[in-house]
């Protein structure tokens, strides 16, 4: 059995784990799949994204933002615009949710928009496996 000291520690790094992997999935799909990429954007967003090279500069930066969540550094930051990012696509597929039993799938990103806001809330607690928790351990040992 897991201490309840690390219990919290511990669910909070796989949320962070499991988050992170659906994000960097959607990263990877506008390099390796800038149609479908550009075919949400367009969709969903009502945006053209102008072609592969908007999309992979949006990639680049979604996928900087994606390693540092995963990694735990910058927490505030990193996990904010991850909650952001992830809210305002939820959001913008509001259109799904009046066809619920043909769009289920996309009820998904309730329960992983509220595991967002609680990672943001608790990141302070996200300390497993953590670049900020890290770099703080070793700031306090040098003092």
């Amino acid at each position: 059995m897991i201490a309840p000291a690390r219990q919290l520690p511990l669910s909070l790094l796989l949320l962070r784990l499991g988050v992170g992997l659906v994000m960097a999935m959607w990263t990877l799909d506008k390099f390796i799949n800038p149609d479908h990429a550009g075919a949400v954007f367009s969709n969903f967003y009502g945006l053209d994204a102008q072609g592969p090279l908007v999309l992979m500069v949006l990639g680049l930066v979604q996928g900087v933002v994606v390693i540092a969540f995963l990694a735990g550094a910058l927490r505030t930051l990193s996990y904010g615009a991850v909650f952001a990012m992830h809210a305002v696509s939820t959001l913008a597929s509001w259109r799904q949710y009046f066809d619920p039993f043909e769009n289920l799938l996309f009820f998904a990103a309730w329960p992983m928009l509220a595991a967002c806001f609680a990672l943001f809330l608790l990141r302070r607690s996200d300390t497993l496996i953590s670049v900020d928790q890290i770099m703080t351990a070793r700031r306090e040992t040098a003092a």
